[in-house]
Formats: C-alpha cells, structure tokens, sequence
C-alpha cells in the first residue's frame, strides 16, 4: 500500500491509468481496492470503489471536502407539502444508463423555486415531497452511465430542464417543448440545489470551460425571454416588457440586442424598475405611480406598440395589453395568471387583427442555440441581472430576497 501523490491517502495500485484505462468512470473492476489518485484532462479525480467494484469519480477529497467519500452530500429538499424549504444531508446519486452525473458549481433561484417555496396553490397541486428543488444550474461532469458517448468527464454542462419523451407525436414533429410528457428537473423529479445532480445526457449543454458558471446557471430563464420576443418578428419594431423579474429584465437586454427600435419596460417595484434601465430601456414605467397605457400611447404618438411581451401574470397587465399594442400587433404570453382571465375577444383582439403567442420553455434546441449566438455576438450583456450571489446554506436569504422583489436573479453556490 504507497500513498496518493496528491494527497495523504492510501492507494493500492501505483499506475491506475494503465490498470484500469484511462476512462474508468461508471465501469466495474474485480479488483477490491478502494481508492487511487489519477490525473485525466488536467483533472485529479478520486476513484472509489463501492459495493460491488463500482468504479466512482469525483475530484480529489483532500482538494474538495470529504463528502464524495462518505457519498453524502447537502442539497435544500422541499420535505413536507408546507411553506419552507430544509437544508439536509442526501445520497449523492448516481448515473444510471444515459445519465450524467453533475457536481453543482453554481444553481440559479426561478420564480418556480420560490414558489414551491411558499408553497403557493401551483405549487400545492404539483409538488410532491419529498424532492430536492430547484432547476437552473451549470457544473462539472464527474461521471457518465452505460451508453452515454456526446458528454464526457470535466465537461462544463448546464441543462434543459424540460425532462421530454422524445417518442410521442409533438417531439417527433419538432415540438418537444409542448411534450405533453414533460418532467421538470426540481419540479417532478429531484433537482439542482445540492453538491451533485444527475441528469440524462439529452439534456446537457456544453458550455465553454472559461465561462462564469454563475452567466452559465441561467441560460435557461434567458432562453424563455429570447423565445417569448422571437416568437415573431422584432427588427425596427417597438416592445413593451410588462412584469420586470428576472426574466423580464433579461427580455430587455435581448430586445436591445436583436434590433428592437425602441424599448419600454414596466413594473410595480422601483429596485427592478431601475434595473431595466441599467439592462437598456429606454423608457421606463413604474405602474404604481402612473399611467402606463397613457404613457405608452404618447411614447408611439397614440399607435401603440409593435410587441408586448407579458411577464408579470397579473391579470389586469393581461387585459391592458390589448389596450397598449397596436392593431396587427403582437401580444406574446409567458406570465402566468392565478386565476383565468376574461377578454374582450371581438373588439381588442380579432378586429384588431391582434396576433398572441402563448410561450412556454425554449424551442429545443433551437433557442439553446440562439442563447449561445446572442452571447458569443457581444452585443448581449446580461451580467447586470445578476445582483445576489449567496452559498448554498444561505438559500433562505435568496428566499427572502424574491419575497421583497428587491433582487435581479440569485445564484447558489453548493460547494463553497
């Protein structure tokens, strides 16, 4: 027995390259030692082996915590069908055939999240406990299933996190974002806010190595604003951002950034109202001190505007939008009501020649794709959004932060 040259642990084999091959991970050997050192990519990884030989990947104990060896980790669960969340102690999965398995650099607080949070009625009829939340996240692939060949091992991944069937007849025509079999990662199967996460290899997306993972973890709510405002055309037409959450301000950003001549944002919360400013709007409404649709008609001398994109869910920002944009404009929904909503169909919409896209998720993968130009273009900056950076075990002050409003997005760090 000789010692890991990394690190003061044991080690029963002096050369596990030439032993086990250079991709050891996820495979099985009869040999029961329990743990070496190696070095692949750059990378020093830990190789455990558990009941049965499985070989385990993780980076080096000494290097990251102990944790990996003990195959625990800490992850907020949602554990019981009321308000709160609890910081715990969990099994660090582990990837089954098709799987990657992810250690959790940076995870992004949703507006779903906070939901489940509080508990609201959504979250009452779709949530069933216990079940690790959240859903934004990027990290590092410490270990792949049987099968999986497009991921490897020290890629730096984020993911789609509409979970689809792939067989049933929308994903077949290209319309897996509507996949009436969806799972939603933190939603109806164990999600992102813990150490490690284990996701199918269909679902990650390979960033750049020298990426912020914190710009990283929120690619997915940015793909929802680039579906919602390129879900028709935008070049040289004005748009109006009703509801200025995260989102909502990334909308901005995106607007400016693919041609929007003129943008206008509004909000009831001035932390998030000045917030649009910074992400380029160049006019801004703040709804509990004035008029938005008066403002709105002087702003186009009296037209309206060319596209609102609704992000706020509130029922009478819904019914106003009909009033703010312009005949054979374009009215496209990502906010979501609590309650159903009565319109004026024949006057406001159909002898308007009014056009309304309903939005959910990202075209797959369509949109991933026109998230990562949009970024490479330079002419997208979305790092003003983010406005609170917290560990994991401060996820309460991120909690409390959506409560008030006073934030952009909050990103989590796990293993800080």
């Amino acid at each position: 027995m000789s010692l890991c040259m990394i690190c003061p642990r044991p080690k029963a084999i002096d050369n596990p390259v030439e032993l086990f091959g250079p991709t050891v991970i996820g495979g099985y050997h009869p040999i029961p030692t329990y743990f070496c050192c190696m070095e692949e990519n750059g990378l020093t990884y830990s190789i455990i082996l558990m009941e049965g030989y499985k070989l385990i990947a993780g980076r080096c104990p000494v290097l990251e915590g102990e944790n990996y060896m003990k195959g625990q980790m800490k992850a907020v669960v949602k554990e019981t069908a009321a308000p709160g969340g609890k910081l715990v102690q969990v099994g660090i999965p582990t990837a089954g055939p098709g799987e990657i398995l992810v250690k959790v650099q940076a995870a992004s607080i949703c507006g779903t999240d906070h939901h489940i949070y509080i508990w609201n009625e959504w979250a009452r009829g779709r949530i069933k406990p216990p079940k690790i939340m959240g859903h934004e996240f990027c990290g590092e692939v410490v270990e792949v299933g049987e099968g999986v060949t497009s991921i490897k091992v020290g890629d730096l991944v984020s993911a789609e996190t509409h979970i689809v069937c792939g067989r049933c007849p929308l994903c077949l025509t290209g319309k897996g974002h509507v996949c009436m079999n969806t799972h939603i990662l933190g939603v109806d199967v164990d999600g992102v806010f813990a150490e490690y996460a284990v996701i199918p290899e269909g679902n990650a997306w390979v960033n750049d190595k020298d990426v912020d993972p914190g710009l990283a973890s929120i690619q997915e709510p940015l793909g929802n604003a680039v579906h919602t405002l390129l879900s028709g055309e935008i070049i040289g037409k004005t748009v109006l951002i009703t509801g200025c959450g995260p989102i909502g301000l990334m909308a901005v950003a995106v607007a400016r950034a693919v041609g929007a001549s003129a943008v206008f944002a509004s909000d009831i919360n001035q932390y998030r109202i000045d917030l649009a400013a910074k992400m380029g709007a160049d006019r801004v409404f703040n709804a509990a001190k004035e008029d938005v649709l008066k403002g709105i008609l002087k702003e186009t001398d009296g037209h309206g505007v060319d596209i609102v994109a609704e992000m706020s869910g509130s029922i009478s920002v819904i019914k106003q939008s009909f009033d703010m944009v312009k005949p054979g404009g374009r009215i496209s929904l990502l906010g979501l009501p609590a309650k159903p909503v009565e319109l004026e169909l024949s006057e406001n919409l159909i002898f308007k020649g009014v056009t309304v896209n309903g939005v959910t998720g990202r075209l797959l993968y369509d949109t991933w794709f026109q998230v990562k130009g949009l970024l490479a273009s330079g002419r997208l900056n979305i790092e003003p959004v983010i406005t609170h950076r917290f560990a994991l075990e401060e996820y309460q002050k991120g909690m409390e932060l959506m409560d008030s409003g006073n934030c952009g997005k909050v990103i989590l760090y796990p293993n800080r």
